[in-house]
């Protein structure tokens, strides 16, 4: 039976609380009549809140525990727990792990401070009107000497700290200080200087949030303009939400203090948005880039910035989907704080989807994901190619893919800190989904010390037929390569991975696959597969996997080769992955790679490779539709002071990667212009067919345009460039808004401006 709640508190309303509010109690009082899951979890919260209420001594943390049910039924057994534990926890010498205090110059607060700061104010301030004055002067007392002062003197104060906004990363200031003022709040009425340092720390935040990166040690700044926190999904969640904790508490009891306003903050909701894939088949999962896990998602900040008054409708969306079960480091509904913040949601159609692109990609920390739909299930590519350091892995390049609510292609995570293989192995170039030369890949040293030249994603592309964007991977790996560009173009149920190599001198390439599941190699395909889920991966250029026959009677055919790497946070257990190289040494090479996802209600794609002069070609049959996409050889850098023009079967054209796309009725025949449903042009100037000019401008562009309607057009490219499409007079869509043409003066067709 579900534990009966206490009606109200007597002299609850002479104490404003940081979190355990009237409002809030008498909100977690109605889920628990409305909501079956927050009733069971409120439940398990009161029996294990009794099981604490008989024990001597108690974690810290779990005044969590305690003070919601104290807060909840206002049974003195679980206030006196409380007391019992904060007299004994500042008794303590210290609240830091013995570890810091050996540094030099010793640490004396990390998060180990900032933890107790945080749970002895919770009790504190849950129990403050059940403690007598002289309880309360002394714990607060305490609670200063121990927790806020240690963590101003390290952290922020002039005259002492020896920290600066990134020493630990950039999640460590956050949760040292504003745990701090955290504390500081609770102990308002004990200690007069405590409003001053709230409202220091307050206005400290906008430089944390601001933070720009320094160039003599290699590091970034702190947030993608677009929200995204480059220290994975894991470091993001809780920096984020330890400020979000302070400045909920911080409002409700200072709201004289201005708060700053912080515009990027609310768009970490939607970083935590783009970075889930959302299944039907278990906990949802998050992009694991670095040091995270899976299934760690951004529910904490997004639940506090609902609770802080951001309140879209796609961030309620997002919490019915990731805010369930159980997670102390988060607030999801499992844990008392959880419980405690849950916001009242609306209730949400099946086809709900949120009002957000199905691709992004963050351009300052150089993240994207890419997927084909927002449903459960879907399937998702997320692709990584910017900065190493700390948590962030040498990873250049590297990608993901969710498809069919597994997670089948797959980064291999990381370990806990005090294992060897974290650093050799985890934190390296072959635990990732990346190019290998000679066995080599970023520096090792790079997760150390930086990358110097980062890499970059660039001319995301994102329409109904085709899917593009571009990762260059050069600059860390510069020590062995002069290019490493990779793209990635992806049409209907094929993901197309093409890697543009050049080294310094002549060795051996590899192409790396990481994967869950069951694998093995069938035919010309390396089959993936877990459960119902399962992909196809398809050698093309520069050559594909034998096709029966052992491997060594065919020399000159793709080499697969098993490898044994480690599981994913458990550096105990080793798993295996793939390696597809050339026999051949070589100082240039182009792989191609086809990824095909199976779908039951849908038939295979047919996959095809051919070549023509100065390109390499591939063709993909689907659906009545044949999609043929060229890469120009003439454009990898490999000519100087001329042009990369190329023609084949009479299309002209400078574009690097070119891709059409018609109705498969008509495959054989001499193609025109009209024919073309879709096509895709990455960097190119120009595209004509008999004379007559398909898309123009001075400068190269990538675009995608689709002819099925009116012409609809995915642009980048430079500011201003004056772009001619023929074949059209009608209004057109570019970038998903209607723009004003102009008739070309010097041959049929319009023209456009083009303003990013």
């Amino acid at each position: 039976m579900f534990v009966c709640i206490a009606a109200n508190l007597a002299n609850a309303q002479n104490r404003t609380y940081l979190l355990h509010s009237d409002n809030n109690i008498n909100r977690l009082k109605r889920l628990v009549k409305s909501n079956d899951s927050i009733a069971y979890f409120w439940n398990q919260n009161y029996q294990e809140a009794a099981r604490l209420a008989d024990k001597e001594k108690f974690s810290v943390e779990d005044n969590q525990v305690l003070a919601l049910a104290y807060r909840m039924t206002g049974e003195n057994r679980f206030a006196e727990a409380i007391k019992r534990n904060l007299l004994a926890q500042i008794e303590r010498d210290t609240w830091e792990g013995g570890i810091l205090a050996k540094r030099t110059p010793p640490w004396k607060a990390g998060l180990g401070t900032a933890k107790y700061c945080f749970n002895m104010a919770l009790g504190y301030d849950a129990i403050y009107l059940y403690l007598s004055k002289q309880e309360r002067k002394k714990i607060a007392n305490k609670i200063v000497a121990l927790g806020i002062q240690p963590a101003m003197d390290d952290w922020l104060s002039v005259d002492n700290n020896i920290h600066t906004l990134d020493t630990m990363g950039h999640n460590w200031w956050s949760a040292c200080v504003f745990m701090a003022g955290f504390a500081s709040a609770a102990i308002r009425n004990e200690v007069p200087e405590a409003k001053g340092w709230v409202q220091n720390i307050s206005q400290r935040a906008e430089e944390w949030v601001n933070y720009s990166g320094s160039v003599l040690q290699n590091k970034i700044k702190n947030f993608d303009k677009d929200g995204g926190f480059y220290e994975s999904i894991n470091y993001a969640a809780f920096g984020i939400s330890e400020y979000l904790m302070f400045r909920y508490a911080a409002g409700q009891v200072f709201p004289d203090i201005k708060q700053p306003d912080l515009p990027v903050l609310e768009k970490t909701a939607d970083f935590f948005i783009y970075t889930t894939y959302y299944t039907s088949k278990g906990r949802d999962m998050t992009v694991n880039f670095g040091d995270t896990g899976i299934h760690r998602t951004g529910n904490a900040c997004v639940v506090m910035l609902y609770n802080l008054g951001y309140q879209q409708k796609r961030y309620a969306w997002y919490l019915t989907q990731v805010n369930n079960g159980y997670d102390r480091e988060g607030l999801e509904i499992g844990s008392p704080n959880g419980l405690l913040m849950a916001p009242e949601l609306p209730d949400f159609t099946p086809d709900y989807v949120p009002d957000l692109p199905s691709s992004h990609a963050f351009g300052d920390m150089n993240w994207a994901t890419l997927r084909n739909s927002w449903k459960e299930d879907a399937t998702m590519l997320a692709v990584k190619s910017g900065f190493s350091w700390n948590h962030s892995h040498a990873d250049a390049g590297s990608f993901i893919l969710f498809h069919n609510g597994k997670n089948l292609l797959i980064d291999s995570g990381n370990s806990y800190y005090s294992s060897p293989l974290y650093t050799s192995y985890y934190c390296q170039s072959e635990a990732h989904n990346v190019i290998l030369f000679d066995g080599k890949g970023q520096d090792r040293k790079d997760p150390y010390f930086g990358t110097v030249n980062h890499g970059s994603l660039y001319h995301l592309l994102d329409d109904k037929n085709y899917k593009y964007i571009l990762a260059d991977a050069t600059g860390p790996y510069s020590q062995i390569l002069r290019r490493n560009y990779r793209s990635f173009m992806w049409v209907g149920d094929v993901i197309l991975v093409i890697d543009d190599l050049l080294a310094h001198e002549s060795g051996k390439f590899e192409w790396l696959l990481h994967y869950n599941g069951v694998s093995q190699k069938s035919g010309l395909n390396l089959s993936i597969q877990e459960d119902d889920a399962e992909v196809l991966v398809h050698p093309l250029f520069p050559e594909t996997f034998p096709d029966g026959g052992l491997p060594h009677d065919f020399p000159e055919k793709m080499q697969l080769t098993e490898k044994t790497g480690y599981k994913d946070h458990h550096p105990d257990q080793t798993v295996s992955y793939w390696s597809i190289s050339h026999f051949q040494e070589t100082d240039r090479t182009k792989f191609i790679n086809a990824i095909l996802l199976k779908n039951e209600d849908q038939d295979l794609p047919v996959v095809e490779r051919f070549e023509g002069t100065d390109y390499l070609g591939v063709r993909i049959i689907q659906n009545g539709k044949i999609t043929e996409v060229y890469l120009n050889l003439l454009a990898d850098g490999s000519i100087k002071h001329r042009n990369s023009i190329i023609n084949i079967n009479g299309w002209e054209t400078d574009a690097y990667l070119l891709a059409f796309t018609y109705d498969a009725k008509n495959q054989g025949k001499n193609l025109n212009i009209s024919d073309l449903e879709n096509a895709l042009i990455a960097h190119g100037s120009y595209l004509r067919k008999e004379n007559k000019t398909l898309i123009h401008a001075l400068s190269k562009f990538y675009a995608t345009l689709d002819f099925t309607k009116s012409p609809i057009i995915q642009f980048d490219g430079q500011s201003g460039a004056r772009v001619f499409l023929g074949n059209t007079s009608k209004e057109i869509n570019v970038n998903n808004q209607n723009i004003a043409t102009s008739k070309s003066l010097e041959t049929e067709g319009i023209y456009f401006i083009y303003q990013p």
